[in-house]
C-alpha cells in the first residue's frame, strides 16, 4: 500500500499554463493522449499528446479521464498520476483525457459553493441534471470508444451523478470515494478512544456534503464521519475559498488549518479534503497535511494499481 502522506504541492496556475500550450482543443472538447512514446521531460507527460481515434487504443492498460467541471482538478490529477507513476523510476501509466471546459456553464455559479440541492425550482434541477447527466455519459461513451480500458472522474461534484454515468459502462469506473475509503481502511487505523469508532473527518462544499457518497462509502468501511458543523463552514471553510479567490494563500491556509484542528479536536483520525481549492494548500511537511487525505491522490493511486495489475508499465 502507498503511504498516506502527500506528494509535492501542485501550483492550478502553473500547471494550467504548461497544459495549455501543449493540449489540443476543438471548441468543447479537449482530448489528450499519453502512451509512453514521450520526447521530452516531466512536463510533457501531464500535457499528453494531441490525438485522433486511428492513433487510440493500442494499450491494454490505458485509462479514460472524465474532465471535471473544473478544468484545474483535471489537470492537477494528471499531474498526480504522472508523480505517483514515476517516482520510482516507471513510466506513466498511458491515459486519454475527455475535457468540457463548457461543462461549468450548466451550474448555477453558487451552487459550486453552496449546493446544487437548493435550487428550489424542481423542474431547473431536472433540467440541469439531465443535461450534465448526458454530457458525462458522452464522454464516457467517447473514451470507452477510444481505447480506454478503464474509467475515472477526478471531480467531486461530478460524482454526484455516478450511478447515472456508470450505468451501462462496459469498464471497470474507479470511484474517487471508494478509492479514499478503501485506502483509509488498509491503512489500519486504530481508535482514539478505547470503545470508540474510527473517525474520519470531512470537508468539502456543501454541494459535495449534500451529495453524500463520501459519507456513504466512508460509513460501508465502518468508518464514522464527522462534518463541519455550520459555523465552521460559514466562518472557516468558506472563507478559506474566499480568501484563495483574492489570493490570500496565508489566509486561506490559516483557516484550513483551523478547521482541520476542529475535526481532529472532536476525535478524527484523519480528515479528507474533498474540495478543489483546498486540496494541496498545506506545504507537504505541514504536521496537519499527514492527517489528512487528498482524493485525488488516493484516485491516483488506485487509479495505477489497476493498471499494473492488467499491464506492465513501461520502463
Amino acid at each position: 500500500m502507498y503511504a498516506l502522506n502527500p506528494p509535492p504541492s501542485f501550483s492550478c496556475n502553473t500547471t494550467f499554463c504548461q497544459a495549455k500550450s501543449r493540449s489540443s482543443s476543438c471548441s468543447a472538447v479537449t482530448i489528450s493522449m499519453h502512451t509512453g512514446e514521450r520526447s521530452s521531460p516531466e512536463l510533457k507527460k501531464s500535457a499528453g499528446y494531441a490525438a485522433t481515434s486511428s492513433l487510440l487504443g493500442r494499450v491494454d492498460n490505458t485509462i479514460g479521464i472524465i474532465g471535471g467541471v473544473s478544468v484545474f482538478s483535471t489537470l492537477i490529477f494528471l499531474e498526480k498520476l504522472v508523480w505517483w507513476s514515476s517516482r520510482h523510476g516507471n513510466e506513466c501509466v498511458p491515459f486519454i483525457v475527455c475535457s468540457d471546459p463548457g461543462l461549468s456553464r450548466e451550474f448555477p455559479r453558487h451552487n459550486l459553493v453552496s449546493s446544487f440541492y437548493d435550487v428550489r425550482d424542481q423542474h431547473d434541477r431536472a433540467t440541469v441534471n439531465g443535461v450534465i447527466i448526458e454530457n458525462l455519459r458522452r464522454k464516457r461513451e467517447f473514451l470507452e470508444r477510444s481505447g480506454a480500458r478503464c474509467i475515472v472522474m477526478p471531480c467531486h461534484l461530478s460524482h454526484s451523478w455516478y450511478n447515472e454515468v456508470s450505468k451501462g459502462c462496459s469498464l471497470p469506473f474507479l470511484h474517487l470515494g471508494e478509492c479514499v475509503a478503501r485506502e483509509l481502511k488498509a491503512a489500519n487505523l486504530k481508535p482514539l478512544e478505547a470503545g470508540s469508532n474510527i473517525r474520519i473527518g470531512l470537508i468539502s462544499t456543501y454541494a459535495t456534503m449534500k451529495a453524500g457518497f463520501y459519507q456513504e462509502k466512508l460509513q460501508n468501511q465502518g468508518f464514522e464521519v464527522l462534518l463541519p458543523d455550520n459555523a465552521t463552514m460559514e466562518h472557516i471553510v468558506f472563507p478559506a475559498i474566499t480568501a484563495l479567490n483574492r489570493k490570500d494563500i496565508k489566509g486561506g491556509q490559516n483557516l484550513l488549518r483551523i478547521a482541520i484542528n476542529i475535526l481532529l479536536m472532536r476525535g478524527s483520525n484523519m480528515v479528507v479534503i474533498a474540495a478543489d481549492k483546498l486540496q494541496g494548500l498545506l506545504p507537504s511537511d505541514d504536521p496537519l497535511a499527514k492527517k489528512c487525505i487528498d482524493p485525488n491522490d488516493a484516485l491516483a493511486r488506485s487509479t495505477i494499481t489497476w493498471a499494473q495489475s492488467v499491464g506492465k508499465v513501461l520502463k
